[in-house]
C-alpha cells in the first residue's frame, strides 16, 4: 500500500466500499505475521499533572476544573506487582508532562521495577524530553518509548497546540528514540478537529520514513473543558479504516486497540482486533484515579478495560477468535 498514489490513498480513505476487504486483508496480514495472540500491556497512568495546553487536552494545564493527583513511587511498584501476579510482562508507564517527576525521579522509578521484574518490557510514556533524558531512562532500564505525533503535518499541529509546542521538537524526539535503541511508538488521532484526508495521508507518509515498531492511533474524543468543547468526536469507522491501513502498510507493526476505541462502542476493542490491531493496555491505575485521567470524557473507567479483568477479557477476545498471550510482546520484524 506504500506504493499507491496521494489520491489512491484519499479515495480509500473516504469510503467504506473497501472497508471489508481491507479488514479482511489486515487480519490476515497479523494473523501471519503474529497469529491470533493479543499481547496486553498493563497501564499506570502514573499523574495526571502537565505542563502542557494541548488544545483537546483535558487534562491540559489550562484546566482548572481537573481533579489532580500523582502516584508515589511505592503506588507504582504496588500496580506493578499486582499486574506482574496478574500475568502482565509488560508495564507502560504513562503521564503527563509533570516537572514534579524529574529525571532522577524516574530513573529510580524505571531502575526498581527492573530491579525487581528482570523479565518485563518497561514502556514509558511522558512526553517530549531531551536526549539526555531519553539516554538516562534507558540506561535505567525503560525499553519502549511512546510518543504520537498527534499529527504529520505542521499547519494542522499549529492549530492543536500552543505556539510553544512544535512538530519538529516532536519529530526530534521520536528519532532520538529511535537512535538510543528504544522501540519506539509514535501514532495519531482520528477525526481531530480541522483534519483533513490529506492529512491522514501525511501521517502515513511519516510514519513510512519512520518506520515505527508500535502505532497507537485512536479517535479523538472532545473534552468540555479544552477550547475544543463544541468541536466533534471521530468517528468508529474511521479509526477502523485506518487501524487496517496501518496493519497493510507495516506488517510488523504492533497496533493497539485503544481504550478511547472502547469508549465510543462497546464492542470498540474486539472490532480493533479485527481490523488488524494486536495489543491492549488494561488498566493497572489505582481505581480511585482511573477517571481523573481524563484525557477526554466518557472514557470507560470500570469493567473490561480494568487488569483485574483479565478474565473476563480473554473470554470476549476468544469469542471472537483470539487469544490473549502474557508474553512481553516484542516486534517481530
Amino acid at each position: 500500500m506504500q506504493n499507491l498514489t496521494d489520491r489512491e490513498l484519499i479515495e480509500i480513505i473516504n469510503t467504506d466500499k473497501y472497508d471489508a476487504e481491507l479488514f479482511k486483508k489486515a487480519d490476515a496480514i497479523r494473523r501471519e505475521r503474529y497469529g491470533t495472540d493479543v499481547y496486553i500491556r498493563g497501564l499506570i497512568e502514573f499523574t495526571n499533572y502537565c505542563k502542557n495546553n494541548c488544545y483537546y487536552c483535558g487534562i491540559r494545564a489550562g484546566n482548572t476544573n481537573a481533579v489532580r493527583y500523582r502516584l508515589t513511587k511505592d503506588d507504582i511498584l504496588s500496580c506493578c506487582e499486582e499486574g506482574y501476579n496478574l500475568g502482565f510482562r509488560t508495564f507502560v508507564l504513562q503521564g503527563g508532562e509533570d516537572p514534579f517527576f524529574t529525571d532522577e525521579k524516574v530513573c529510580n522509578i524505571v531502575y526498581s521495577i527492573r530491579e525487581k521484574y528482570p523479565d518485563c518490557a518497561i514502556t514509558l510514556s511522558i512526553g517530549e524530553k531531551s536526549k539526555d533524558s531519553y539516554k538516562a531512562y534507558f540506561k535505567a532500564g525503560a525499553n519502549r518509548y511512546l510518543l504520537r505525533h498527534e499529527t504529520a503535518t505542521s499547519e494542522h499541529y499549529s492549530l492543536l497546540h500552543p505556539p510553544i509546542m512544535s512538530l519538529e521538537a516532536r519529530k526530534e524526539c521520536l528519532y532520538n528514540l529511535k537512535e538510543i535503541g528504544y522501540q519506539v511508538g509514535s501514532g495519531f488521532m482520528v477525526g481531530s478537529p480541522f483534519q483533513t484526508t490529506e492529512n491522514l495521508v501525511a501521517d502515513l507518509r511519516f510514519l513510512t520514513e519512520l518506520s515505527p515498531d508500535m502505532v497507537g492511533i485512536g479517535p479523538y474524543i472532545t473534552h468540555k473543558e479544552t477550547p475544543f468543547f463544541d468541536k466533534p468526536s471521530g468517528t468508529l469507522q474511521l479509526t477502523l479504516r485506518m487501524l487496517a491501513i496501518l496493519r497493510i502498510m507495516f506488517p510488523h507493526a504492533l497496533l493497539p486497540a485503544t481504550t478511547a476505541l472502547g469508549s465510543i462502542h462497546p464492542e470498540g476493542r474486539e472490532l480493533g482486533l479485527k481490523a488488524g490491531a494486536n495489543v491492549v493496555m488494561p488498566n493497572l491505575s489505582p481505581m480511585e484515579n482511573r477517571k481523573k485521567y481524563a484525557i477526554y470524557e466518557n472514557k470507560i473507567a470500570t469493567g473490561l478495560e480494568a487488569a483485574q479483568n483479565v478474565k473476563e477479557l480473554k473470554e470476549s477476545f476468544e469469542a471472537i477468535g483470539y487469544k490473549i498471550v502474557t508474553a512481553r510482546g516484542d516486534v517481530r520484524r
